[in-house]
Order: C-alpha cells, then structure tokens, then sequence
C-alpha cells in the first residue's frame, strides 16, 4: 500500500522539498512584507488624497491633478499583472540590479499593488461618517489632524480588512512571478511541479502558499474585530 514511499521518484521530491521548501516560504514572506510596506507607501497617501482633495473634501486640490490621479490609477489596475511585470522588469535591473529573482520582483509587484491599496484606502475613508468630519472641522481641526486622529482611526477596522485582502492579492502576484523568473513558493511550484512533473512537489507549495493565505486572513478579520468600536460597544 506505501510502495510509492521508496519510489525514487518520490524520495527525490521529498529530498527537494527538504532542501528548498524553507527558504522558499522564507523567501515568500520576506519579499510580501517588504512589497506590502512599499505599496502601503505610495498608495495610503493617494487614498488619502482621492478623499481629501475631492470638490466637497476637507483640502480640495485642482480638478485636473484629481483626474489625473484618477487616471494613472485606473491605467495600471487595467494592465494585466504577467504584462506589467514583464514591461517593469527594466525597472528592476535599474533598481535591483537584476531582472530575476525574488528581489526583481518587488519593483513590479509594487507598481502592481499600490493603485489596489489606493483605491482600498479610499474606500475605506469613504466609509466614515461625514458628521464626525463635520464636527471635528467645526472645532478647528486642521486637515492633517482631521486624516490622522478622525479619518484613520475611524476608518481602522476597514482598513484592516482591507489591509488582509490586499496582502493575499499580492501574494497571489508574487505565486504567479514564478513564471517569469520570481522567487518563492511560486517559483518551487512552477519549477518543480509544473515543468519537471514533481508534482508533489507542487502541492505542497500550493498547501503552503494555501496556508499563509489563511494566516493573513485570519489576523486580518480579528484585527479588525478588535478595533470596531461597534463590536465593542456591543459588550
């Protein structure tokens, strides 16, 4: 019944996944944070500003810079993630050095993400009442108070939630960079389970990258449960 434990075959693969599964999600991790505090970077304050600088906002800002915000936002969540990659691959070689590897991808991946982040962000803001604005306007706040002690705050269980669906999303990205020359558990997958048949192999990357999904998910809905004042209002 367990013949196909000491087929070469499989000892081969279980040899594979012993040396190269851990750093592999290593690898995986490492690279999501840093794209994810990159995107995080360029796309909350765009959120930001596609809330505040609006024509009713707390700071509006001209209408043609507002559309061209918009514009570029909408331009790259248009494109394809496998064609924007390969077309910010040069990017990578100016910045990284090197057009392959786990550090190759992070340059595309964050232009993939941040216009995600942006619009989430947004969302998110738009979420918050306009009365406790109003209120905080009427008592002199200026508008960098008013995003960093109302809007954030207030918006903080949404962007949780956010924050989670957003991570997955680019985890999903960096599983598919394997393709072109990415690293990580995509890339174990890809490599292995996809071209050489080992397709052990492959599910267990799959499983692994199945794993972290259910991880980040799972913080992300209790973060934001904790940080409603609804829920906890409700006690």
């Amino acid at each position: 019944m367990f013949e196909f434990l000491s087929d070469p075959n499989f000892v081969q693969q279980l040899e594979i996944l012993r040396s190269e599964f851990l750093p592999a999600a290593w690898e995986t991790i490492y690279s999501l944070v840093l794209q994810v505090l990159f995107s995080y970077a360029i796309g909350l304050p765009l959120g930001v500003l596609l809330v505040t600088g609006e024509k009713n906002g707390i700071r509006p800002l001209p209408t043609w810079l507002m559309k061209s915000i918009h514009g570029g936002i909408n331009l790259l969540r248009s494109v394809p993630f496998l064609i924007l990659m390969i077309v910010a691959l040069p990017l990578s070689k100016l910045l990284v050095g090197t057009k392959i590897g786990t550090a190759a991808t992070i340059p595309p991946m964050v232009i993939a993400a941040f216009p995600l982040v942006a619009r989430m962000v947004e969302s998110s803001l738009r979420e918050v009442s306009h009365g406790v604005v109003e209120a905080a306007q009427s008592m002199g706040a200026s508008a960098m108070q008013i995003v960093t002690r109302v809007l954030l705050p207030e918006a903080m269980p949404s962007l949780l939630s956010g924050g989670a669906i957003t991570m997955t999303t680019i985890l999903g990205y960096g599983a598919m960079a394997g393709i072109i020359g990415g690293g990580g558990l995509g890339k174990l997958a890809i490599d292995y389970g996809y071209y050489n048949f080992k397709t052990f192999v492959m599910w267990v990357a799959v499983i692994g990258l199945i794993v972290l999904v259910q991880l980040i998910q799972t913080a992300g809905t209790k973060l934001s449960k904790v940080c409603d004042k609804r829920l906890r209002n409700r006690k």
